[in-house]
């Protein structure tokens, strides 16, 4: 392993063991799902959904206006405040079904 300075004051610290990846390394690596399964099972957190798991019903990203203080109340509620004002809205319109056109 060896070490050398940068201008900005932290390390670089270089691998010899560990080399950073050429082209050829990236061009002959293996995506994840082609990864045999004996070894995707050794590392149970990767990233993604399964294969398979798409969810038949998929949002849609919208821009939204909202009022600032509206906004303000679902964002205070920490993590998840849009899928909580989805359900809001949902509630809404099952107490308030459109009228028919």
């Amino acid at each position: 392993m060896s070490i050398e300075a940068t201008g900005r004051g932290q390390p670089v610290v270089f691998d010899d063991d560990n080399p950073e990846w050429t082209e050829d390394d990236f061009a002959r690596a293996l995506r994840g799902d082609d990864i045999p399964a004996h070894i995707r099972a050794a590392f149970p957190k990767m990233r993604g959904r399964p294969a398979g798991s798409v969810k038949a019903d998929v949002k849609q990203a919208v821009s939204l206006r909202l009022d600032p203080d509206v906004l303000a109340h679902f964002r205070a509620t920490g993590p998840g405040w849009q899928s909580r004002i989805n359900a809001y809205l949902r509630g809404a319109l099952k107490e308030n079904p459109p009228a028919e056109r």
